[in-house]
């Protein structure tokens, strides 16, 4: 375990928050974690309990691991039951308002000591610790999706945060069994600077008829030794939160790559999310899927 962190706060039980929840229980660390509604808390625990599933199936964690690790984890919808957290980690909506917001109050509930983390993957760290009152104990902890399977955490470092900060929570990712690397605090950190305009280039070459949705995708496994091509990553992300991503990107660097091209627009619109609506830029109601005629 991280040195002095033996309970962790985890704001969100969504995908991402019930990942990092079930990682820090499965470490060995007691875990509360906080939803809006009873019945979302019961979901988030019921995402966890298959998750581990999965795992114990592929031979990575056994049952007893699975019964200890949801041991060490509670639900609550109320926000002062992480008062006694040493580290809260946020992964709620990406909205810079609502996450904010939630820090603030917290920042009124948690002693001093605790540090703040948030899991953003497009929002700057400096914006929501300015919210607080501990800049220096506030940092960025960039999971990625599937959490349990996915080794790389961004320790994305603001402004104001303390090398007694950043040192501590990349232990933290350490004994997570999580590969950490640094990262300043601009929209995007390493990751999502480098692949939303990969992705959006993608879309772009769809458009201008360069190629199919398939061949596009055939091109960049086969050719560039992806193991997904950028249409079948697009749907596994959601193109809703692609767009939004996107959004957010440009509206930080005003440059031309970051902006969401008008497809990408229209198909949030029509709800067409990706795998998670069913139909993206292919259609999951078949197997295998086949891709999405987009009348283009």
């Amino acid at each position: 375990m991280s040195d002095s962190i033996t309970h962790v706060g985890v704001l969100g039980g969504g995908l991402m928050g019930a990942g990092i929840a079930q990682v820090c229980a499965y470490a060995g660390y007691h875990v509360t974690m906080r939803e809006v509604s009873d019945a979302l808390c019961a979901k988030a625990r019921v995402a966890i309990e298959k998750s581990f599933d999965k795992s114990i199936e592929k031979g990575k964690a056994t049952t007893g691991d699975k019964t200890v690790a949801l041991g060490r984890l509670s639900f609550t919808t109320e926000l002062r039951a992480l008062h006694d957290a040493q580290l809260v980690i946020e992964a709620v909506v990406e909205d810079i308002v609502i996450k904010s917001a939630m820090f603030r109050e917290l920042d009124t509930l948690c002693p001093a000591a605790t540090i703040f983390a948030s899991n953003t993957s497009s929002l700057t760290i400096t914006e929501m610790a300015a919210a607080t009152a501990r800049g220096d104990r506030f940092v960025g902890l960039h999971f990625f999706n599937p959490v349990p399977a996915m080794k790389l955490v961004e320790v994305v470092r603001a402004l104001s945060t303390s090398d007694d900060t950043v040192t501590r929570v990349t232990q933290f990712v350490a004994s997570l069994g999580k590969e950490p690397v640094a990262t300043r605090d601009n929209s995007g950190f390493i990751v999502n600077r480098l692949l939303v305009p990969y992705m959006i280039d993608a879309i772009r070459a769809l458009e201008s008829g360069v190629g199919s949705i398939a061949d596009i995708d055939k091109g960049m496994t086969l050719g560039a030794g992806h193991p997904m091509g950028p249409f079948t990553l697009l749907d596994f992300v959601g193109l809703d939160t692609t767009y939004k991503i996107a959004e957010i990107m440009f509206a930080e660097y005003r440059e031309p790559r970051f902006a969401p091209p008008p497809l990408l627009k229209r198909m949030v619109m029509a709800g067409l999310f990706g795998r998670k609506s069913g139909k993206g830029f292919y259609d999951y109601s078949q197997t295998p899927p086949a891709p999405n005629d987009l009348g283009l």
